[in-house]
């Protein structure tokens, strides 16, 4: 964070929301009128939205310290420190085979440790491996360059994650309407998958934004960090109830790692330094 510049929370997600919900609802609309995949023009634009508002908040900032910020914590490779992003490379992985192995007493089948032939959902003309990096690309672009630096210059880490966690996840809500999306997928498989699919988002949020901290808050270790969780999720044949179980598995580990690391999780040195 700034000290010399106060953050616009209110402003960057109001903004965020509103240009990604009006793009997705009309693409939603759209992706049910044109089988061509034109819908697309309006979904990545929306999906560009958390970056281009950061973009835009930063460059009429008006304070070169926020600008220099931004760009050092994009191109500074010396921020990210190897080992942290080994060890998420490592436990994520591990979460998603616990998952599978914890869901075969259930009636899972041991095919889950297949990987899988092709994508679980489409994406018009846009190759589906494109729209995994895209969205994570931009996102993280946006999350990382301004909107939970804004909401930490307010609250503690913990509350700072925890409600990011939440508008994360609220920024999905258009996808469901959107014919072929994953999260359309899941909502007609079974409601309680588009369920699980929102509630995972939130203690995943937490975790990408540790581990984000942990690497001198790199913009470009987010990306990474992001890109994987997607493409993990990708990789193999994992069916929705072991996802249900992930979600569990996934709120362990932030639980776990929130009490680890309760010193910086509730820390309110920071605010008191920013009201100096």
């Amino acid at each position: 964070m700034i000290p010399s510049y106060r953050y616009k929370p209110g402003v960057y997600f109001t903004a965020t929301f509103v240009i990604t919900y009006t793009l997705w609802f009309a693409g939603a609309y759209l992706s049910f009128q044109d089988d061509s995949g034109l819908y697309m023009l309006l979904m990545i634009p929306g999906l560009m939205a958390p970056f281009l508002v950061s973009l835009f908040m930063i460059s009429t900032s008006k304070n070169s310290d926020l600008k220099k910020d931004f760009i050092n914590r994009l191109i500074n490779f010396r921020l990210i420190r190897p080992k942290v992003l080994l060890a998420f490379f490592i436990i994520m992985p591990l979460t998603v085979l616990v998952s599978i192995f914890l869901s075969l007493p259930f009636g899972g089948s041991t095919s889950q440790f297949q990987f899988a032939e092709g994508y679980s959902f489409s994406s018009g003309f846009v190759p589906a491996f494109l729209t995994l990096l895209l969205a994570a690309t931009f996102e993280e672009l946006g999350w990382r360059g301004y909107a939970f630096d804004s909401l930490q210059s307010r609250y503690t880490f913990f509350t700072a994650s925890l409600i990011f966690g939440i508008l994360w996840s609220l920024w999905h809500f258009p996808l469901i309407f959107v014919k072929d999306m994953y999260q359309y997928e899941i909502f007609h498989e079974n409601i309680w998958y588009a369920v699980n699919f929102f509630v995972g988002v939130i203690p995943m949020g937490v975790i990408i934004s540790w581990i984000c901290i942990k690497n001198g808050k790199s913009v470009l270790a987010a990306i990474l960090i992001h890109v994987s969780i997607n493409f993990l999720q990708e990789a193999l044949q994992m069916t929705q109830f072991a996802k249900c179980i992930e979600t569990v598995v996934i709120t362990i580990v932030a639980a776990i790692i929130l009490a680890s690391d309760k010193e910086m999780f509730f820390s309110k040195e920071h605010l008191d330094a920013e009201r100096i």
